[in-house]
Parts: structure tokens; C-alpha cells; sequence
């Protein structure tokens, strides 16, 4: 097999705006998991999104594990799909770094969030998408950068 049959089997890096294209579109998806999960804990305290009473601390442990799901499911699709990133333990281990920090910004931002808006409908709801967009921009420039970083030639 000749080398230039051999790079053509390997598929050809993508460029920014494809890994971005990919990376909005499986967010979105995971967004809903997250978003879904979220709604359906705060439901076991008889609680909804769109509402604005406050459940105390069970907001944030609702939105621990809703975003514990929702990034799990990111990273498996986004290593596939948007960085076509083979596994090991060093991107594994950097994985876990990122998502640790961006699990302490996310439930942190949706606290903070929570304590200075006021009580208004979808309160709940705003909280949540200022703690996403924000994890979501840390996480895509960590991924591309440090997790997922093809390596120089």
C-alpha cells in the first residue's frame, strides 16, 4: 500500500467551523438531556423549570446530576463526532480535570445565579442557561485545545 492510499484511509482533519458546526449540534442535544434530567428531578419535589420557588438545596444537587449526565453524553459524542479523538488514559485523565472544573462552574455559576435574580417566572430557567452557556464556552476551548489537540506532524 502505497503512503498516499494509507492517508486517505484516516479521515481528514476538521477544520474550526466543522468541529464547531458539530460541537453546537451535539450540545444542543446534550443540552436537552441535561435540561430534561434537570426538570425531571426538580419534578420529584414538585418543583418545575419555569417556576420561581426556590427548592433550597435541592437545585443544586438536581443540577449536579443533570449535568453529570448531559456531559458524559457530550463527551462520548463530541470524541467521536466533532474531535474524532481516539480514548486512552491521558485524554481520559484530561477529561475528567476539564469536567471536574466545569462541573464546579456550572453548578457554581446556576447558585450565584439563582441568588441574584429575582423571584420571576422562569427564574429556574435562566439560572440554567447563564451555567450552560458558560460551561459550554469553557468546555468546547478545553476540548479543541487540550483534550481533543491533534497532534503536531
Amino acid at each position: 500500500m502505497t503512503a498516499t492510499a494509507e492517508q486517505s484511509a484516516e479521515p481528514a482533519p476538521m477544520g474550526l467551523v466543522a468541529q464547531l458546526a458539530r460541537f453546537v449540534a451535539i450540545g444542543a442535544f446534550c443540552a436537552l438531556v441535561d435540561f430534561g434530567i434537570y426538570g425531571g428531578l426538580l419534578a420529584l419535589t414538585g418543583q418545575h423549570v419555569g417556576g420561581g420557588v426556590d427548592a433550597g438545596a435541592w437545585h443544586h444537587v438536581a443540577k449536579g446530576i443533570s449535568f453529570i449526565c448531559g456531559t458524559t453524553t457530550a463527551y462520548l459524542l463530541n470524541k467521536r463526532f466533532t474531535f474524532r479523538a481516539a480514548g486512552g488514559s491521558g485524554r481520559f485523565a484530561g477529561f475528567v480535570a476539564l469536567y471536574a472544573t466545569t462541573f464546579a462552574l456550572n453548578v457554581g455559576m446556576n447558585a450565584l445565579m439563582l441568588a441574584v435574580l429575582p423571584q420571576m417566572p422562569f427564574r429556574l430557567t435562566a439560572a440554567w442557561i447563564v451555567a450552560q452557556g458558560t460551561a459550554t464556552l469553557v468546555n468546547f476551548v478545553m476540548l479543541r485545545t487540550v483534550v481533543f489537540r491533534e497532534p503536531r506532524a
